[in-house]
């Protein structure tokens, strides 16, 4: 037996108080986004809006999972401006027919995957896109900085839905790719300053002088020390932004600029339905319910995520 074990067991006997216990493992300090995270998991509205995407996305991705009707089959002699049958839930006739006799419950299950597939694909560009101009203004200064600087100011005076019915209207058939340039073009300049000013701040960070002095390459600076502790703010605001990009689809679409048919979107519905407000309300009310829910869902889950990411907010 050692002797220090030796030690403990003969004071132990002696006094008959136990042996002092060594001292606890301090625990691990957090990272940003894994305190992030563990602020998340507790936020009730973090865990509603999750759900709601979660729902929303699989319906985008396999409609076949909530209806087996055709979105495009009309029966207008039998279905004509049929009003829902709130008891069969789930059913070809629960939302009723459109004025074609088209299932409303069918379409608004297949238009998920138009409506949400323009939003994610701009988010992502104006994303990638913002960020790029906005880290390479920031980081590198001076003349480069008041050109993209600039070039940002031009495009954000223009205002959103009017610039992109303008882009929009100098295309013979607007497809969904075409939409989604168009939105693009015009939605990545909120991003680009934030972007911006996040790397303005930190490229003043000792850990980037510190790389700069060691002779770390541009490019190694860029994306190993300020992309990931930039991204953060960015990051917030695109998932804010993503919701507004479903209601500028819908808008479009209801302007009769965007989508059109055959393509079976949220917006479309709503554009088609606004004639029927006085004798058929609900062919408008609800696609537009389901673009007023999934703009909230992502609202929502961007209002968390900032929280969360944001440390004056606590």
């Amino acid at each position: 037996m050692p002797e220090a074990l030796k030690e403990a067991v003969s004071e132990q006997s002696a006094t008959g108080a136990p042996a002092a216990k060594p001292a606890e493992k301090q625990e691990k300090p957090r990272s940003l986004w894994s305190d992030a995270w563990h602020d998340l998991r507790r936020n009730p509205i973090f865990l509603v809006s999750s759900v709601l995407i979660v729902v929303l996305l699989t319906m985008a991705v396999f409609p076949g999972l909530f209806t087996s009707a055709d979105p495009r089959h009309a029966d207008l002699a039998k279905h004509y401006l049929q009003k829902p049958n709130w008891g069969s839930f789930f059913g070809e006739d629960w939302f009723g027919y459109d004025i074609q006799g088209r299932s409303i419950y069918a379409r608004v299950i297949y238009g998920a995957r138009a409506s949400i597939s323009v939003a994610v694909v701009v988010t992502a560009l104006v994303t990638i896109l913002g960020t790029v101009v906005g880290m390479i203004a920031g980081y590198f200064g001076g003349w480069m900085d008041t050109l993209l600087s600039r070039v940002t100011d031009i495009f954000f005076g223009v205002p959103f839905i009017l610039g992109a019915m303008v882009v929009l209207t100098s295309f013979e058939e607007r497809k969904l790719w075409v939409v989604i340039i168009a939105l693009a073009f015009l939605g990545w300049t909120s991003i680009a300053r934030v972007a911006r000013g996040s790397v303005i701040t930190i490229k003043q960070a000792d850990y980037v002088m510190a790389a700069k002095a060691l002779g770390a390459s541009t490019t190694r600076i860029l994306l190993r020390h300020i992309l990931p502790n930039a991204i953060a703010p960015v990051i917030v605001v695109a998932t804010i932004a993503l919701g507004g990009y479903i209601s500028a689809e819908a808008t479009l679409s209801f302007l009769g600029i965007g989508l059109a048919e055959p393509t079976v979107s949220w917006g479309v519905d709503i554009s088609s339905g606004q004639e029927q407000l006085r004798n058929a309300a609900f062919v408008l009310i609800i696609p537009s319910v389901m673009v007023s829910i999934t703009v909230l869902a992502f609202i929502m889950l961007g209002d968390a995520v900032r929280s969360a990411l944001d440390p004056k907010l606590r």
